[in-house]
């Protein structure tokens, strides 16, 4: 019973040489028979459903996996860097990795206890305008009527939607940063192994345009978190001078917003706005004015130079994917919105429309 079976060993072990381990590959199946085209067909049906379930139910964590593969890809040139210039890839994987704990350490160290003060005063003076919204003779009485702005106040300052938020964002930003630092440790192999997919006689051509999004990506992350840095600076100096509470904090919130092309800059605007408000009229109204006037200076001077024209997505393409991507994951889909775009312009640009235009 077992004779079949001992045959096949045998076979098996004169199959086997140091070329050939685990043997050399047979014939090919027939693609055309209706068995093989009929099984392709079903697996391919089932195995996209089970795909598009799996998205569905994982896409939260799908997010935060492309936004740390980002983050690497926008590292990764900093370990390039390094590696020129003598170091091996560990090392300089180590180097930059260690870089990013402490700059981001550093500055929570910095902020975090300032920025809890602030934003416990924030709450503070929101409680207080909850009770002034009670008013029914005054202009937020009159509002909170019609947009029901106690009970929005009220959930602001309420500590459980804000505890799950706090600490969603904390769980989310650890899980991105733990990511990121697997993903640049080993950024090489994945790129390798991506590339392996592309059928051989395309490879050469995959590379480039692959090593072209890549360099995009990297210009834009490492670019508009720059520009976000400064705007957040900005944002401090010019409440500080004009004496607006909570400096700090809406500094924070700028920067963190201005990460987001477009409705971050509105939102962020909006925020500071209604916060130099309490203050005085004009106090807001100077504020908006300053702020204004950078943000001119950041999308003519400071975008061109630090980023360049790494990554040229007209601004109608950028409006609607911030939008596609905010309504499909939220911020964090706004984030990498932007060079998500730029990467499927640069592949229409070079494989669709001459493919289309030699058909």
């Amino acid at each position: 019973m077992g004779e079949p079976v001992a045959r096949a060993e045998k076979e098996a072990e004169s199959l086997c040489d140091a070329r050939s381990p685990l043997g050399r590959p047979g014939r090919p199946m027939d693609r055309r028979s209706a068995l093989f085209v009929g099984f392709v067909g079903a697996v391919g049906v089932l195995g996209a459903l089970f795909a598009a379930f799996l998205v569905v139910r994982a896409a939260e964590v799908l997010v935060l996996m492309l936004i740390a593969f980002f983050v690497a890809v926008g590292l990764h040139p900093a370990v390039t860097w390094l590696t020129r210039r003598g170091l091996r890839h560990a090392l300089a994987t180590t180097v930059v990795t260690l870089g990013m704990v402490v700059v981001v350490a550093g500055f929570l160290t910095a902020t975090v206890v300032p920025l809890v003060d602030q934003a416990d005063q924030l709450a503070v003076r929101l409680r207080e305008l909850a009770g002034t919204a009670r008013d029914g003779d005054s202009l937020l009485g009159r509002l909170n009527r019609q947009l029901d702005l106690e009970r929005q106040l009220t959930g602001l300052v309420s500590g459980g939607a804000g505890m799950r938020a706090a600490v969603e964002a904390v769980t989310g930003t650890f899980l991105v940063l733990v990511l990121s630092v697997y993903f640049l440790a080993d950024f090489q192999r994945i790129r390798t192994t991506l590339y392996r997919l592309v059928p051989a006689r395309r490879r050469p051509r995959a590379i480039l345009i692959g090593d072209q999004i890549y360099a995009r990506i990297g210009a834009y992350l490492l670019g508009n978190v720059v520009v976000s840095l400064v705007s957040g600076l900005v944002t401090f100096t010019c409440l500080v001078a004009f004496g607006v509470p909570y400096a700090l904090f809406l500094a924070i919130v700028v920067a963190v917003l201005d990460l987001v092309p477009v409705l971050g800059t509105l939102v962020a605007a909006v925020a500071v706005a209604a916060v130099a408000l309490t203050v005085s009229v004009p106090v807001c109204v100077g504020v908006l004015a300053v702020l204004g006037a950078y943000k001119v200076i950041e999308d003519y001077v400071l975008l061109p130079k630090v980023i360049g024209r790494a990554v040229s997505v007209p601004a109608v393409v950028t409006v609607v994917a911030v939008v596609l991507g905010g309504v499909l994951a939220g911020v964090a889909g706004a984030l990498v919105s932007v060079p998500v775009a730029a990467a499927l312009l640069l592949v229409l640009r070079e494989v669709s429309v001459p493919w289309l235009d030699r058909s």
